[in-house]
């Protein structure tokens, strides 16, 4: 939806998020025909990416997985950016599926990738070997950061994906 065609309520959100952002991505603007759900999910998308204690450059990180993993040119193209303004190379981002084999990732980003993709291809797969590893690199409310990441991008993925989400243009669907 444009900014036009939103509720009035919605406007000052639209434009909160064109500010930061300087655009309102499509799928936003698709989520906007019901106010009631995009609202909720701007808010959790705020909770899950900019709080707690696990830092945005690796919670970048594993949504690039994780969108590489589900497919999904729309989340790929934006959040391949948003790694690479924080500090993860070209190289790093397009050889992400090897990332086990790859010296210039830490031990600690390793066990997150490993958590993204095991989650990602079948949550059910989550060893107890394995969450006790995690749980030798984080906090209980760490990796309650990292799976609501990683679980927040496979809604989205999904999400677009069905929709055949086209990736939003720098400064489309702007505010007013």
């Amino acid at each position: 939806m444009e900014r036009s065609a939103v509720t009035p309520d919605l406007e000052e959100l639209y434009d909160r998020i064109f500010a930061q952002r300087g655009n309102v991505p499509n799928m936003f603007r698709t989520m906007a025909h019901r106010p009631e759900i995009f609202r909720t999910m701007m808010a959790h998308f705020a909770a899950v990416l900019t709080t707690g204690t696990v830092t945005t450059a690796l919670k970048e990180l594993i949504i690039v997985r994780t969108s590489q993993l589900n497919d999904t040119p729309y989340c790929l193209a934006s959040h391949t950016a948003l790694a690479r303004g924080l500090g993860w190379t070209d190289d790093q981002l397009n050889d992400l599926a090897n990332w086990a084999r790859r010296e210039d990732f830490t031990e600690r980003e390793k066990v997150a990738l490993k958590l993204a993709e095991t989650v990602t291809l079948n949550a059910h797969a989550l060893s107890d070997e394995q969450f006790a590893e995690l749980q030798s690199h984080y906090s209980e409310g760490e990796i309650v950061e990292l799976l609501c990441s990683i679980g927040l991008f496979n809604y989205f993925n999904r999400f677009n994906n069905a929709l055949r989400m086209e990736p939003t243009k720098p400064g489309e669907g702007g505010a007013k």
